[in-house]
C-alpha cells in the first residue's frame, strides 16, 4: 500500500489571468501529463489546469468495485490529495463554483467519489467511464449539496472496468444530492475516450466558456 507525494502539475492559463480552473485526474497507468493533453481538445483555453499525479501512476490498488478496506490506505491518500488541490485552487482565487472537475478511468471513479463526498455547488465534473468507489456504496459518506452542479458520465456498454449498473447506482445518488447530470452509454465502445465524449464534454460542461 501506499500514500501519494503531493506532485501536482500546472499548466493553462496563469490563475491571475484565468476564468475557471480544471482539475484533471489520470486513470491507472496514466499521468499528470498524459491526462492534460486532453485540455488541448477542450474549451478550457481560458482556465487554469491543476493535475495531480498518482504515485506509480495507480490511485489505488484494486479495482473500485472491491471492499474500500482494500484500496486503503492509498484511497483515502488520493482523496487528501484532491482536497489540496482543491485548496490550492481556492488560495488561487476561484471560488467553488469556478472549479471543474474531470477525469478518465480510475481517475472519473475518484473524481466522482470526491465531489460526492464534498458535494457543492461547483463549475462542473466529467467522469469518462467511471462510477462511485466500493463494493457496497456507504450513502454516509456522501455529504453536501450540488445545487444543479452539471455532471457529465460516459461509459461504454459493455466495459471491462465499469458496470453499468454502478454508473446508473452513482447516477441517482448524484441526483438525489441535486446535481444536474447528463449520461452517455456507448454501446460496444472500447476503454477509451472518444471524440463523440469530447463533444459532449464540450457542449454540456464547457459550453459557457
Amino acid at each position: 500500500m501506499y500514500t501519494h507525494s503531493k506532485q501536482i502539475s500546472i499548466g493553462g492559463v496563469p490563475a491571475a489571468d484565468a476564468k475557471a480552473a480544471l482539475i484533471m485526474l489520470h486513470g491507472r497507468g496514466g499521468s499528470a501529463t498524459d491526462i492534460m493533453r486532453i485540455a488541448r481538445e477542450l474549451n478550457v483555453a481560458e482556465f487554469a489546469l491543476y493535475a495531480p499525479q498518482a504515485t506509480n501512476n495507480s490511485w489505488y490498488p484494486y479495482s473500485f468495485l472491491a471492499p474500500v478496506q482494500e484500496n486503503e490506505p492509498a484511497l483515502s491518500s488520493a482523496i487528501a490529495l484532491i482536497d489540496e488541490v482543491v485548496a490550492k485552487a481556492i488560495a488561487d482565487g476561484f471560488s467553488e463554483d469556478k472549479i471543474y472537475f474531470m477525469g478518465f478511468s480510475q481517475g472519473a471513479c475518484l473524481t466522482l467519489e470526491y465531489i460526492t463526498r464534498n458535494a457543492k455547488r461547483y463549475g462542473g465534473a466529467i467522469a469518462f467511464t467511471g462510477g462511485l468507489i466500493g463494493e457496497t456504496l456507504n450513502l454516509n459518506n456522501y455529504q453536501g449539496d450540488f445545487a444543479g452542479t452539471p455532471v457529465l458520465i460516459t461509459t461504454g456498454d459493455p466495459d471491462p472496468h465499469v458496470p453499468v449498473s454502478r454508473v446508473e447506482e452513482s447516477v441517482e445518488i448524484l441526483k438525489n444530492k441535486h446535481a444536474d447530470v447528463a449520461v452517455k452509454i456507448y454501446k460496444g465502445r472500447p476503454h477509451t475516450i472518444t471524440l463523440d465524449e469530447i463533444s459532449l464534454a464540450n457542449n454540456q460542461i464547457f459550453h459557457k466558456n
